[in-house]
Order: structure tokens, then C-alpha cells, then sequence
């Protein structure tokens, strides 16, 4: 997966395109590469706006204001000729609120990622935890093996990390995901006293995860 931090990314727009979007006064989605899409949004889609624009008042337009204030205080925009290049991690909560249904994992807050959008490796996920094996861990595979995007706002001094998961294959993200905990679930068995013996949770996320006992 590639990160693609809010703090350091610029999101170019054609210029032309955005007015469009903003004078046909529906709604419309801005991605993180830069197009506008109108509703229905795909389930794919990835967001750094959402909404519709509307006039400052009934009789004026949208050209009678800079399109630098069209979407809010919370996006930097700077026109550069036919492109606008927008800066977009002041929008992090409202971004949030766009992405969160979409996204296979939520780690925004302080509390770590408590579970996957997807129900297979939702269930995947909440056998593994009878093995102390963690959302956090499965997700680090997906982050090193799988394609997708890890949208977030990531800065190292002071340190600040919030983000939403993507991944494009969800087929290959639940093979990474259980083959990992097979290996992993193996492991304890042969290595960690704690797991000498097995509780019923124990032995039936064993057996979910065809690990013969």
C-alpha cells in the first residue's frame, strides 16, 4: 500500500472541470488523483471532497467569488493558469466523515483500528484476537504486501499519525491476512507455553483457521 499524506500531497484539478462541477450545482466528489466524479459515487471512491457548491446568494455565481474560497476555509487552493492545486489536510475531519464507509479500516483515533469493513476478514480478524493476535498486525501486512492506498495526515515532529486503509483486491487481502495468522497461530502452538493448552474459543478459531490440533 502507498501512503498518501494529506500534509505533503498536493491534489491538481482541471480548472475548468471544477467549474463545472460547481455551476451544475449537484453534488460531486473531488479523488485524491485530482478527478471529479458526480453521484452515485462509485464504492471505490477515495475523497478529499464531497458536497455541492453553493452560490453566495441567490442572484450572484459562483464566478462572482474566488474559486480559492469555494470549498472552505479548511483546503488551501492555488490556481496555476488551467490547474488548481489544492492543499487538503486542514479538511482531515471532514475528509473522515467522506472516506469512513468506504475504507476496509479506520485508524484515526487514539484507540487503534477495532475492526474490517469486510465481513470475511472481520471474521478473520476477530478469531485471530483469541490468539492475541491484534487488527494492527493483520493491517501491517496488508500495508507491506497489498495494493492499495493508506490516506492520512502523518507528521514526525510532534508526532501525529491519523488514517484510512484501502485496498484494491480484497481477494488477496484476505489471503495475505490468513495466511498470516496461520503462520503466526502455528507458531504460538509450538512456542508459546500460554497456548499448551487450548480454551473451546482457542480451539474453534484453530479450527477456522484449518489448523489441524
Amino acid at each position: 500500500m502507498k501512503k498518501f499524506n494529506l500534509f505533503k500531497e498536493i491534489i491538481v484539478v482541471e480548472r475548468n472541470d471544477f467549474i463545472n462541477a460547481v455551476n451544475s450545482a449537484k453534488s460531486f466528489a473531488i479523488t485524491y488523483k485530482g478527478e471529479i466524479l458526480f453521484e452515485p459515487f462509485p464504492p471505490t471512491l477515495i475523497a478529499i471532497f464531497e458536497g455541492s457548491i453553493p452560490p453566495t446568494s441567490p442572484l450572484s455565481t459562483d464566478l462572482s467569488r474566488p474559486i480559492s474560497s469555494m470549498l472552505g476555509n479548511n483546503y488551501r487552493v492555488v490556481e496555476d493558469d488551467d490547474r488548481l492545486l489544492i492543499k487538503a489536510s486542514g479538511a482531515w475531519q471532514s475528509i473522515i466523515g467522506y472516506n469512513q464507509k468506504r475504507a476496509l479500516y479506520d485508524d484515526t483515533s487514539g484507540d487503534g483500528i477495532a475492526e474490517f469493513s469486510d465481513k470475511a476478514l472481520e471474521d478473520m480478524g476477530w478469531h485471530a484476537t483469541e490468539f492475541n493476535i491484534g487488527y494492527r498486525d493483520i493491517v501491517e501486512q496488508f500495508e507491506e504486501k497489498c495494493e492499495g492506498i493508506l490516506l492520512c495526515i502523518e507528521q514526525e515532529e510532534p508526532y501525529q499519525f491519523s488514517g484510512l486503509g484501502f485496498v484494491f483486491d480484497l481477494e488477496h487481502a484476505r489471503q495475505i491476512g490468513f495466511e498470516y495468522c496461520v503462520s503466526s497461530i502455528k507458531d504460538k502452538l509450538e512456542n508459546d507455553e500460554d497456548f499448551a493448552t487450548l480454551t473451546d474459543d482457542e480451539a474453534e478459531a484453530a479450527l477456522y483457521f484449518k489448523i489441524p490440533l
